[in-house]
């Protein structure tokens, strides 16, 4: 039994049991991978794969109890060549961060600005998507460490920290009338106009559609995007009123828009880092995490990932 071997089996069932794909991320043949899975059955004597003829359609019962033994063997594997760089050489490496465009866009500039300076040799690589598709970068491997609002506490295999909670804005162009209410806009008032808002799953859209619910409101929501500027792109044009997070509104840069403090109608949002329980992290990987929230030392991220600590809360942003 050999880590090509096991490799093999992972990534067959990450990529549809598609070996064409498999052996393509592998850099070998495809005669390669089915001779690796083949070797592997032989010596545990067990069918991993179900077969129509030559192609893989699934997984065996003693494939789907192997397959979560494969996983962390693999994931231990990999923290052992993390631990060796670790001490060979602290300050050089790579760190991988998925998260959201918000998140992207407005919560971690400043937090991969400090980082750069103080670990200039190491590459960092962020990855943009979708939530859903940052909890799939961070399980399969492909990022260390996630931030997102929505989804990633829906995974059993990470662990999630709490960053810090934020507040919706609604967006406005100059003279609408909103702008001339005397009291907080109401959601019966806001639910007179067209609104653009972001996509189901993002940016606590979920908080927004569950307002409206409660208050027996259906709003015309005309346009949905997954980025707070296009969003207020298309506010500015007169096509709606908008609601973002309130992160995502400058006053200096947003010169022909206003906004409106819309914490009174819609429930407050927790933003959260997401890591692979049992991954080994690399030192510096703590430093970013502290750099993008100050509450989430090491000691505190370490607590979280043996799962002996309560959930630590960030600072509002």
């Amino acid at each position: 039994m050999n880590f090509q071997q096991l490799r093999s089996l992972r990534e067959a069932t990450r990529r549809g049991y598609n070996l064409t794909e498999v052996a393509a991320m592998m850099h070998t043949s495809q005669p390669g991978v089915s001779r690796q899975i083949r070797e592997l059955e032989d010596e545990l004597g067990v069918e991993i794969f179900i077969r129509a003829g030559k192609r893989l359609t699934g997984l065996t019962p003693p494939g789907e109890t192997l397959l979560p033994i494969v996983e962390r063997l693999l994931l231990e594997a990999d923290n052992l060549r993390r631990v060796g760089q670790d001490y060979a050489d602290s300050a050089q490496g790579r760190l991988s961060i998925a998260a959201t465009h918000s998140q992207a866009r407005y919560a971690l500039p400043h937090a991969v600005r400090d980082f750069r300076a103080l670990f200039p040799d190491v590459t960092l690589h962020l990855h943009q998507g979708s939530p859903r598709q940052v909890a799939d970068m961070l399980l399969s491997g492909e990022a260390d460490i996630g931030v997102a609002t929505e989804a990633l506490s829906s995974h059993e295999a990470l662990v999630t920290l709490s960053c810090y909670r934020w507040t919706h804005s609604i967006v406005l162009p100059h003279g609408h009338p909103l702008l001339a209410l005397q009291a907080p806009v109401s959601l019966e008032q806001l639910a007179q106009y067209p609104i653009i808002t972001y996509e189901q799953g993002y940016t606590g859209r979920s908080h927004i559609d569950q307002a409206f619910a409660r208050a027996g409101l259906v709003p015309e929501i005309v346009l949905t995007a997954m980025d707070a500027d296009v969003i207020k792109t298309y506010v500015e044009l007169g096509m709606g009123v908008g609601i973002v997070a309130s992160i995502a509104f400058d006053p200096d840069r947003d010169r022909h828009l206003q906004a409106l403090d819309a914490r009174h109608l819609f429930a407050l949002n927790v933003t959260r880092l997401g890591l692979r329980k049992g991954v080994w992290l690399r030192g510096y990987a703590y430093r970013f995490i502290e750099a993008f929230a100050p509450t989430l030392t090491m000691e505190v991220v370490e607590r979280a990932l043996r799962q002996d600590g309560p959930e630590p809360w960030g600072d509002h942003i």
